[in-house]
């Protein structure tokens, strides 16, 4: 599945792709800070939102701080085996000498 995501972000138009990217480095953001991150216009980033979502990268959430908008986030990414994130083994602080 990660291959096919990979090939249809490939596919996608300049303006769709900085907003993934800006959502993977400073998300999860409002479509307002996503214009304000991304200068682009807001018709922009609602269109590029409209196309991550329908390939399944960006999920939309309430926004609790004000109703009126929404706060776009991307899909957790899915582990080889398909379980979820994999997440990397913590070291045991209290044994290090």
């Amino acid at each position: 599945m990660a291959e096919t995501d990979g090939e249809e972000i490939e596919d996608l138009p300049p303006s769709a792709k900085l907003v993934f990217k800006v959502l993977e480095y400073d998300g999860p953001l409002t479509q307002k800070q996503i214009v304000q991150e991304s200068m682009l216009s807001a018709r922009t980033v609602r269109y590029a939102l409209e196309r991550l979502e329908g390939i399944g990268l960006v999920d939309e959430d309430i926004y609790f701080a004000d109703a009126r908008q929404s706060l776009y986030r991307l899909e957790q990414p899915v582990a080889a085996d398909g379980n979820g994130v994999e997440e990397s083994p913590k070291k045991d602080a209290c044994c290090a000498e």
